[in-house]
């Protein structure tokens, strides 16, 4: 027989087999079993239910790690309606260019970020606005405490949904300076838990200490797989070391997720104190994702720390889990070194590397192509964009996602990224369009000519540089300055958009047809890196 494969599988095996466990400790400490996060996702389902929203509809909430996050996307999904997380570092325009592409009818938000929403309220569709903490907003906001009193504690009406029906809509920078809403359905969702469960070694006595953003392809799926296996979910609002390593040692944390940035981040506050202690009682594994940690930072956190760490690949578009490095086999006979690599395929996932033609490359290590995937977690199209999907699947090779990521395969099928197709710049585990912030530098009176590439960085892994031609052709003296660029971007764009250095030209490169060779200007500053992406 067949069974629709459902986000909601999760929270009902939690529920039935470990309703008595602590599934969620919020922020504050606040425990809950599973037993009572199911009661309050039900409360807050009839609260949304009675404001209108069904099958369907678009639930957003802008929430740092939080219990109610979690809340908030079994209970969008018990209704049938869609889950839109969004990314809390960005600016209200932005977001009243997202909440209007996903049609978004109603909008959660924490009281920290809630303003930036507040300042385009009159510009979206949302009809209703639910507040964490509302007395701390201004505005009119309903309270997310203060909906859920009186409701009942039994589940909603659950409609008739399909594995086919949109479960999320995660949005990533485009190549095109537009965000892309990546939809996900409750199949990609269900088979993506799956598959994370299988690689990332959860167990049912897992502490998950949330550290990664939730928001991020809904905290890489581990939103379900923490859930549904039975572990802890420990919630940080946000990334700190020491709040980090105190709550490790306080809830006896077994497993996390960070950028490189992270490790780094960990690493440098260790080094500023004293024998301080980096576990519990039990052993502690990281997964890691973006660029590729540096073999120093492995060392550090894997010798002095005492972590394990997990290397895996993957895009907002692929859940993101494609590839991992976490290989026993592999480990024992090659050695850690394989760790700065991107890894070899996921369980039922076909990742290849092909050529212009869509053939695959010489599976020798040093042939490189572009990453395509085919496999039951990558995502279902791009909302309202038909033409990009189609091309995103069939550029080179049909059928196959195209991830604009370059690389090399070896012949046990490991995959080591070397340079992006994209013109994305990932600096410390968030993407950025470079396209996106040099339309923002035209916008400048006294900016020519405008380039956006990544430049290497000890810090982030890689960072965003603009390549600026003044509008006086003046680069000694261009009526402008570094800082002020660099200051005009931030006021219009999230802050970790922003070039954190800026040079001044005389010309760019350019092609016959006016086409800027980002690649030309890229080399002079990766020349001594092994590859043209960022190790963090």
């Amino acid at each position: 027989m067949k069974r629709e494969m459902l986000t909601l599988d999760f929270l009902d095996r939690a529920v039935d087999l470990y309703d008595d466990v602590t599934g969620v400790v919020a922020h504050d400490g606040t425990e809950y079993t599973y037993a009572e996060v199911e009661e309050r996702v039900n409360q807050l389902a009839h609260a949304l239910a009675e404001r209108g929203v069904g099958q369907g509809d678009k639930v957003a909430l802008l929430s740092p790690n939080t219990h109610y996050f979690i809340e908030t996307l079994y209970a969008t999904n018990k209704l049938g309606a869609v889950f839109v997380p969004l990314n809390y570092r960005l600016v209200p325009d932005e977001y009243e260019y997202i909440l209007n592409d996903c049609d978004a009818n109603t909008l959660i938000a924490d009281y920290d970020y809630a303003h930036k929403v507040e300042a385009v309220r009159d510009e979206v569709p949302a009809e209703h606005y639910i507040g964490y903490k509302a007395a701390e907003i201004s505005g009119d906001w309903e309270d997310y405490a203060g909906i859920l009193e009186g409701q009942p504690t039994e589940p909603p009406e659950i409609p008739d949904i399909s594995e086919g029906d949109d479960a999320s809509i995660n949005y990533t920078s485009g190549t095109t300076g537009d965000p892309k809403g990546v939809v996900r359905t409750h199949r990609t969702e269900h088979w993506h838990a799956l598959v994370l469960n299988q690689h990332m070694e959860i167990r049912d006595d897992d502490t998950y200490l949330w550290t990664l953003p939730m928001f991020h392809c809904n905290g890489w799926g581990h939103t379900y797989a923490i859930t549904g296996t039975g572990g802890t979910h420990i919630c940080q609002r946000t990334f700190e070391p020491e709040g980090t390593l105190e709550r490790v040692r306080d809830h006896d944390v077994t497993f996390m997720c960070g950028a490189p940035t992270v490790l780094n981040r960990l690493i440098e506050y260790e080094e500023r104190h004293d024998n301080i202690e980096t576990t519990g009682d039990r052993d502690v594994r990281i997964a890691t994702a973006g660029s590729a940690p540096a073999t120093a930072t492995i060392e550090t956190v894997e010798d002095e720390f005492g972590w394990r760490i997990i290397h895996i690949y993957g895009l907002t578009e692929t859940a993101p889990i494609i590839t991992t490095s976490n290989s026993p086999r592999r480990l024992a006979t090659e050695g850690r070194e394989i760790k700065v690599n991107q890894g070899s395929e996921t369980l039922c996932t076909d990742v290849k590397v092909v050529d212009e033609d869509g053939n695959p490359v010489e599976r020798d290590g040093a042939t490189i192509g572009e990453i395509v995937v085919q496999g039951n977690q990558v995502m279902d199209r791009y909302l309202n964009k038909p033409d990009i999907t189609h091309e995103a699947f069939n550029e080179k090779i049909e059928g196959y996602f195209h991830t604009g990521d370059l690389a090399t395969i070896d012949e046990h099928g490991m995959i080591s990224i070397q340079d992006r197709k994209k013109d994305i710049i990932i600096s410390g585990g968030e993407n950025i369009s470079s396209i996106e912030v040099e339309d923002v530098l035209y916008d400048h009176d006294e900016v020519l000519k405008a380039a956006v590439i990544p430049v290497p960085s000890d810090e982030w892994g890689e960072t965003p540089k603009a390549v600026v031609v003044p509008r006086n052709g003046d680069p000694d003296s261009p009526g402008t300055s570094e800082e002020e660029i660099i200051e005009f971007v931030k006021e219009r764009l999230a802050s970790y958009k922003a070039p954190t250095s800026v040079e001044f030209h005389e010309d760019l490169p350019e092609t016959a047809t006016g086409k800027v060779q980002k690649y030309e200007l890229r080399e002079q500053y990766w020349e001594d890196e092994d590859r043209m992406v960022g190790q963090g």
